[in-house]
């Protein structure tokens, strides 16, 4: 028996505008089959192998769309760890073997990262029994994909001298090539893509890692014992994890440990780590286009093409990327689509809220909807799950308006408590104490209704939150 190590914790910046800070590519659907976010088919792939609860490395903003997506599929039991910040995938397989080894047992891990695509679950299932009798033999693990073309958005690992039990030697990590390099690995044969996945028993690899990085090693352990737990999430001392190197796994140990092997995979392995992946795995029309939702194109091949709220028309285009989201439409080359990550950069430079989130933004109470907004106003529809409550909390700079459209609302404020049903309304006033909770049974939807000089979130003071969120 194994532990996964589900890695959640990337940003996915090349997938803007769908990808965002506040909802990676991780939590959504992209490869058009309806079968779940990509972080819930990671789990889901592994059924009918022999293994513990999984371990969820996150980072700490976003525990609770990880907490959900895991109740969706009801396995909210795995326990989630809270990176306080990015720090590659090195400390962060640390901090899970720390929590593996934390009860005394020394399992075997299988580290996935969650946002991969694999068809083909009956070879990945023959790939990670293979794996694991090296991983319980004391060796360190790594999948290579038997590549399919020279692709140059990927690393490569060269394989050295066969073993008898199957998985070869390794002799050598290779960067990201030019595309002239990417050819001859592939005429060679014995070059391998770099997938990203592992599989070690926890103590061989804090041992390994202590060896290359043992400032990292003390970081991890350090920020791991000084951790604050509660129902939910294991919540990582910052200070400390903040003295990590940021680090793969790949820098960290594999290109110096002795006792790396790789096993090969060719099971339909794509990282889906630009929207040129995302077309790669189709499906495709007779023009090799991928088209979803409200798209009508004419004379236009080998492109993908996404509405998520309007039509979306093209003509005459061949090899381009549209991408339509409610308030962003990216439109690029598809043999350029490693430069959106270049976007991206300079919407945090000029701090865009298109950067970091959606007008559809979920919480763990439900969602909010951002309908309209002009200097002084803002609206929003939203969505309470039967039986949540927002936080006791108070705005300084702003007054709101509640409009129920649909269910029952509790509503605290000041000193007041009532009960709103479907068109009935409420007034709270800037700077007094206030809560909405949904007693019933169905969905609570209202219309909010924000005025005053500054509508940021962060204008928010928590006085009483059920899901810890208290203003510090």
């Amino acid at each position: 028996m194994f532990t996964p190590v589900i890695l959640a914790g990337g940003n996915g910046s090349r997938l803007w505008p769908l990808s965002r800070q506040s909802m990676p590519k991780q939590f959504l659907e992209l490869d058009g089959q309806g079968k779940g976010t990509m972080f819930q088919r990671t789990l889901a792939r592994l059924n009918g192998l022999d293994h513990s609860t999984p371990i969820i490395v996150s980072n700490e903003n976003h525990r609770f769309v990880v907490a959900e997506q895991l109740r969706a599929m009801g396995s909210s039991s795995s326990r989630i760890i809270l990176e306080p910040l990015a720090r590659n995938t090195a400390p962060a397989i640390a901090l899970a073997a720390l929590e593996a080894i934390a009860g005394g047992g020394d399992p075997v891990l299988l580290v996935l990262p969650a946002d991969h695509h694999i068809p083909d679950e009956a070879i990945l299932h023959d790939a990670i029994r293979l794996a694991e009798m090296h991983a319980e033999a004391g060796r360190l693990v790594t999948f290579g994909v038997t590549p399919t073309h020279p692709e140059t958005g990927f690393g490569y690992i060269q394989c050295g001298d066969a073993w008898k039990e199957g998985g070869s030697a390794i002799a050598a990590f290779k960067e990201k090539p030019s595309p002239e390099v990417a050819a001859q690995y592939v005429a060679e044969g014995n070059y391998l893509w770099n997938s990203g996945m592992f599989m070690f028993r926890a103590s061989v690899f804090l041992s390994e890692l202590e060896k290359y990085r043992p400032r990292m090693v003390a970081a991890c352990q350090i920020a791991y014992q000084h951790g604050v737990a509660d129902s939910y999430f294991l919540h990582v001392q910052a200070e400390h994890f903040a003295l990590c190197e940021d680090d793969s796994v790949d820098y960290a140990v594999m290109e110096y440990t002795d006792a790396g092997v790789v096993v090969q995979l060719d099971a339909g392995w794509n990282d889906l780590g630009s929207w040129a992946a995302i077309w790669d795995v189709g499906p495709h029309d007779g023009e090799r286009n991928r088209i979803e939702g409200d798209v009508i194109v004419m004379n236009t091949r080998n492109s993908l093409v996404q509405s998520n709220h309007r039509l979306v028309s093209l003509v005459g285009l061949d090899d381009v990327i549209v991408i339509e989201t409610k308030d962003a439409v990216l439109i690029a080359n598809r043999h350029a689509t490693q430069q959106v990550k270049e976007i991206v950069k300079q919407l945090q430079a000029q701090k865009r809220v298109e950067f970091d989130s959606h007008p559809l933004v979920s919480r763990p109470w439900g969602y909010y909807d951002t309908v309209d907004h002009g200097d002084r106003y803002q609206v929003k529809r939203i969505l309470v799950e039967p039986g949540e409550c927002l936080s006791l909390q108070l705005h300084y700079h702003r007054a709101e308006h509640w409009i129920v459209v649909s269910g029952t609302a509790l509503v605290v404020c000041g000193d007041k408590e009532l009960i709103l049903s479907e068109n009935q309304s409420t007034y709270i006033p800037l700077g007094v104490k206030h809560s909405l909770s949904n007693p019933g049974k169905v969905p609570l939807e209202l219309i909010e209704v924000q005025s005053g000089s500054y509508l940021g979130e962060d204008d928010i003071v928590r006085f009483e939150d059920r899901y810890g969120r208290l203003t510090k």
